[in-house]
């Protein structure tokens, strides 16, 4: 194995030092964690998902550890967007994680799963009635309120009920993360959160309100965020704001400090939880708070990938490089199309690694052209049959499929050691029309 990758390109060298849960074995081939994904795609086919249960509950310990280590209480709420499948939301109660949800749907998901209501945050900027009530008749930790209109229309359903709300108000800082500008969510121009200069006048009013019980504040300023300078400026503008709060006489016990760790998807540095922990210790830990954070791509991104098979090998001539057409799509995984993200692609069989290597483009099928993998990825060269892996597919994957062009979803499987179980079967083409009806008066037109 160690002979393979040393004859391995600089470039997938790297690759493999970024992802530490991935191996080349000579006979067995890629190995994620310590399953070989040869096996795996053999038996159950392609496109499939596969999430390893272990790296996910190492990567939950060790998050945690880090706040123990600084001796800091820190709440851990998953952000269930990233993958909500009722398994992974299993691993993760068992693990003594909460949720972090946005919708009414991933509120009764979290309780299906046996997440305890005193676990569970409800944040979104566009909560409809029905499912603000449904949080205060579940009386779930904290509602993190984006609005002056929220809380009060809180408050009204809440005297309806006749129970209490709790709620956190989401401040938007305007610091800039740094981030792709379709995953920053804290600059003034971004639709979420109370403005700042808004925040005590809004906040007062929640001590105001009938029935909302206020416990502070929560701050989210963006996704794949890897260096702690712009946490540092929000924490800072926090600490300001809740000593203001306090001078005013207003009450705070509770900061939620959001998420959006970042993870290395090629070669860039993967957020530091010692150094996140070591901060909020620094900033926030004078303060005597009630400490939350909402890691939903950190825990679950790299503990995922998408197996692929090779359709077809097309060649357009000397000007551009070959196209490397597979059978995942962006129905399957649609960050590149979206982000234009950089996903890393692996072959999965041990031979192909001895191949030449060439510059390819890696496409899926979809009549689209922003069906994109990869632009001039230089791998082995890739032939019709080879499976290959798509990296940190954890997050923001299976999530987001779809079905577009007819396409059924993918299966999903969970790996553990060398076990593997279906945690969702492929579905079928004739699935995708079972719900589907066709009206009467169609018929009578014919």
């Amino acid at each position: 194995m160690t002979s393979l990758i040393k004859s391995l390109p600089p470039h997938l060298q790297t690759l493999l030092q970024t992802h530490p849960d991935l191996s080349i074995d000579a006979k067995e081939g890629l190995v994620f964690g310590q399953t070989p994904l040869q096996a795996i795609a053999t038996k159950y086919g392609s496109p499939t998902w596969v999430i390893n249960a272990d790296i996910l509950t190492a990567r939950y310990k060790k998050l945690d550890q880090a706040f123990k280590d600084e001796q800091l209480d820190v709440s851990i709420h998953y952000a269930m967007k990233a993958n909500g499948h009722l398994a992974i939301l299993d691993l993760l109660a068992k693990e003594g994680a909460g949720a972090d949800i946005v919708s009414g749907g991933e509120l009764l998901r979290a309780l299906k799963a046996g997440i305890s209501p005193s676990k569970i945050c409800f944040s979104g900027v566009g909560k409809t009635e029905e499912e603000l009530t449904l949080a205060i008749e579940t009386q779930i930790a904290q509602i993190n309120v984006e609005s002056r209109e929220e809380l009060h229309l809180l408050s009204k359903l809440a005297q309806k009920i006749g129970k209490n709300a709790a709620v956190c108000l989401r401040i938007n800082p305007d610091v800039d993360a740094k981030t792709h500008h379709k995953i920053t969510t804290g600059l003034a121009e971004n639709k979420f959160g109370i403005a700042y200069k808004e925040a005590i006048s809004v906040y007062k009013e929640a001590h105001e309100l009938s029935n909302i019980t206020p416990l502070g504040f929560d701050v989210h300023i963006g996704s794949q965020i890897s260096s702690t300078d712009p946490y540092r400026q929000a924490f800072v503008k926090m600490v300001e704001l809740i000593k203001e709060a306090r001078a005013q006489g207003l009450e705070v016990s509770t900061l939620d400090c959001g998420g959006g760790f970042g993870i290395s998807y090629h070669d860039e540095q993967e957020a530091s939880p010692a150094a996140i922990a070591a901060l909020m210790k620094e900033v926030l830990a004078p303060l005597n708070l009630k400490l939350g954070i909402e890691p939903g791509r950190w825990l679950i991104g790299p503990s995922g990938i998408l197996i692929s098979k090779v359709v077809m090998h097309k060649d357009n001539g000397a000007d551009t490089a070959p196209f490397v057409i597979i059978d995942a799509a962006m129905n399957d995984l649609v960050r590149p199309a979206m982000y234009d993200a950089w996903h890393g692609i692996l072959p999965i069989n041990a031979e192909i690694y001895q191949r030449p290597y060439k510059a390819l483009n890696i496409d899926g099928p979809v009549c689209e052209s922003s069906d994109i993998f990869a632009r001039d990825r230089s791998l082995p060269n890739l032939q019709p049959g080879d499976f290959i892996a798509i990296l940190d597919a954890g997050a923001y994957g299976s999530v987001m499929s779809s079905t577009y062009n007819a396409r059924p979803m993918a299966a999903q499987i969970m790996v553990s050691g060398k076990q593997a179980e279906i945690i969702q079967a492929r579905q079928s083409v004739e699935d995708l029309w079972q719900d589907e009806i066709i009206p009467t008066f169609s018929s009578k037109n014919t």
